[in-house]
């Protein structure tokens, strides 16, 4: 089974924490499943978490590198996880952009729906506030008939 993540970025403690949640009992219904793989680009927030509980079920990480200056985009705070993530990862996508736009950003995550049997999106059902953001990868995936799974906590808002 091979999931693929996508999410806000940002989120709130009590938002981390319910997700966290959600996904790790989401994750259950697939850690049986002989080869369990989430696909990730590692960004601060959902993806960090999602890589982090695959690892933690027992699974593989495939990591999608957006950009060549994808990491140095990612917050301050948000490198030594994705340093720590990367180095577990079981094998590395890297698309050719150099610069980490909106447009590399929404193409690493097409290319992680293309690898994926599911998308978990932790995604408060709202618009994206920007091209490639988590809105628009759940409409490219239900096109591509990709089963998404939306992980969200009722009530809780964005920052």
């Amino acid at each position: 089974m091979r999931i693929a993540i996508s999410g806000h970025r940002g989120l709130a403690d009590d938002v981390v924490s319910f997700v966290g949640a959600g996904i790790r009992t989401e994750l259950s219904r697939y850690a049986t499943e002989r080869d369990l793989v989430g696909l990730s680009c590692l960004a601060d927030g959902a993806d960090q978490l999602f890589a982090t509980l695959v690892l933690d079920a027992g699974g593989r990480l495939e990591v999608v590198v957006p950009a060549a200056e994808y990491r140095d985009g990612l917050p301050v705070d948000a490198r030594p996880t994705y340093d720590a993530l990367f180095a577990k990862a079981d094998k590395i996508h890297t698309l050719e952009y150099v610069e980490s736009t909106s447009a590399a950003h929404m193409a690493a995550s097409e290319l992680m729906v293309r690898m994926a049997d599911r998308l978990f999106a932790v995604w408060d059902g709202q618009p994206a506030r920007a091209f490639g953001g988590t809105a628009d990868v759940v409409a490219y995936a239900q096109r591509q008939e990709v089963p998404v799974t939306v992980v969200w906590p009722p009530g809780a808002k964005r920052q």
